[in-house]
């Protein structure tokens, strides 16, 4: 079943590689949605897919050498059928 995420996520976030970690998972693994760094310092991420394949491209960012995910804070929404992947400024 197809989910939209919100989240937003805290901790060694930004200046790591996390939105390109993002993107390449996204894109390999057919979520559509959109990454973007956040003025205090944290990472929203928005990704619409199946859940598996949304924690699945969590794991992945998470395994950046720096990435450190310490808190997501995620709320569902209602699906948007956006099927490509955006890094935004």
């Amino acid at each position: 079943m197809k989910k939209r995420l919100n989240m937003r996520c805290y901790g060694m976030v930004q200046g790591v590689g996390f939105r390109y970690r993002a993107y390449y998972a996204a894109k390999a693994l057919g979520i559509g949605g959109y990454v973007q760094n956040l003025m205090d310092g944290s990472v929203f991420l928005v990704m619409e897919g199946e859940q598996r394949d949304i924690d699945m491209a969590l794991s992945q960012i998470e395994q950046g050498h720096f990435v450190q995910i310490d808190r997501i804070e995620s709320r569902e929404e209602p699906l948007q059928g956006q099927r490509e992947f955006l890094i935004k400024d």
